[in-house]
């Protein structure tokens, strides 16, 4: 219920805006080519597979000065990533089994943008941080012909008993990062837009039962969006 109100929320905040200003209200949607990257538990480097997802959603440009902008949106995102056993990360060339970790969040970025003039359109360079909220997901298992699934459980800090629970996978639900992103936008309205993201908070739980846990799961990835602003 928070979630939907949320969203709501954000949504009419950003229409809002955009009636005011005449100008700037845009619907994008995209690809994403994510990757959770970190340490393991023992402090060495993670090494995890791409995952492709998607992006989907709004945003609206607020003139500051002339050229520049702030540009707050609301995304609905899928990240995570491959080869990721349950929790134990593996080598991503690995055949004989693989995870797919799938989490989606609603995306809140608030960027900055530089908009000047060239040709006939505008060029779109773009940075600022981002607040996610994970609402959802499924960590799936191959291996042959065997197939398990498991839904994505929200906690800060795990038991034991929770980090072997066969039912759920467990992460934070609140990541936090930064956007970086270049683009044209055409005279009609239509733009395309290369996008890089790095998180900075750690999305694993705590385990409570080992004071030495040196896990950090980080989401990172790149991606590529199209949209038409009105």
């Amino acid at each position: 219920m928070k979630t939907k109100l949320l969203t709501l929320s954000a949504i009419l905040l950003f229409s809002s805006l955009a009636l005011q200003a005449q100008i700037g209200f845009g619907l994008l949607g995209g690809v994403n080519f994510q990757n959770i990257n970190g340490k393991e538990s023992n402090g060495d480097k993670l090494s995890n597979g791409l995952l492709v997802g998607f992006h989907a959603g709004v945003n609206v440009n607020i003139p500051v000065v002339e050229n520049f902008y702030l540009q707050p949106g609301l995304l609905f995102s899928v990240k995570g990533a491959r080869n990721n056993f349950f929790n134990m990360p593996v080598k991503a060339s690995n055949d004989g089994y693989n995870t797919t970790t799938k989490i989606s969040y609603i995306e809140i970025p608030l960027n900055f943008l530089f908009r000047p003039q060239v040709g006939n359109g505008y060029v779109l360079l773009g940075f600022g941080p981002y607040v996610a909220f994970g609402i959802g997901g499924s960590q799936k298992f191959e291996s042959g012909t065997l197939s398990y699934e498991q839904k994505i459980a929200f906690k800060n800090e795990i038991t034991e008993s929770d980090f072997f629970d066969l039912n759920n996978a467990y992460f934070r639900r609140i990541d936090a990062g930064a956007n970086i992103f270049f683009g044209y936008e055409m005279p009609m309205g239509v733009f395309l837009q290369l996008n890089a993201q790095l998180g900075l908070l750690k999305i694993n739980p705590v385990h409570s039962w080992d004071s030495g846990d040196e896990t950090a799961y980080k989401n990172t990835g790149y991606g590529l969006s199209i949209g038409y602003r009105f």
